[in-house]
């Protein structure tokens, strides 16, 4: 897969898949802070297409990102687990999560953002859950690998995977700021957006 272009489209409180195309969705998840929208930025090729801040807590929408004219959209989902925000504001992020991934019925995938340095949280473990119990595909893309050494990150991935109860191929690491890892994530969506896995 190649990303030549990619688009903010638009914003959503409440999913209505009637304000965009019928073509297939990627979901970017993660806690407050994992770096979700570096990411995007980085799989786009665009500093800023995102909105970056050292604020926990900046995505508080559906945020969605056409990428090469309409092959599919990225959706970036509000961070969970941010500890600063009101329990009725996470209420409110929890159920626009939960009702997104349970109602679009374009999802193909979702990339679950953890952070390399640390063991996944409860939280992190609870998405897992989420979207093993439902069926809808993912994998998880361990963020922050410039931030390890080579020695460190091959300690703490498989730790990673094995807090999922998983396999240590399911991890893919990147850094966005090293420009390292998006290579092996678009070979892993190219599977998962093949019409093989209607």
């Amino acid at each position: 897969m190649k990303i030549s272009r990619v688009d903010f489209v638009t914003s959503m409180a409440s999913f209505d898949p009637s304000a965009i195309k019928p073509v297939p969705r990627v979901a970017v998840a993660g806690r407050s802070n994992v770096g979700k929208s570096s990411f995007i930025n980085y799989f786009a090729n665009r500093g800023g297409l995102a909105k970056t801040s050292s604020t926990p807590g900046k995505t508080k929408l559906l945020n969605f990102f056409e990428v090469n004219g309409g092959e599919f959209y990225l959706v970036d989902l509000p961070g969970y687990g941010f500890a600063k925000a009101s329990d009725a504001e996470k209420a409110k992020w929890a159920a626009m999560i939960d009702n997104y991934l349970a109602s679009d019925e374009l999802l193909k995938c979702v990339l679950v953002l953890v952070d390399s340095r640390h063991d996944p949280t409860a939280l992190d473990r609870q998405m897992i859950a989420y979207l093993h119990h439902n069926r809808i595909p993912f994998f998880v893309v361990a963020t922050k690998a410039d931030k390890l050494s080579r020695a460190q990150l091959n300690r703490q991935l498989p730790a990673i995977a094995n807090a999922f109860a998983m396999g240590r191929a399911d991890i893919t690491s990147v850094s966005s700021s090293a420009k390292t890892g998006l290579e092996a994530v678009l070979a892993r969506l190219d599977v998962m957006l093949s019409p093989q896995q209607e």
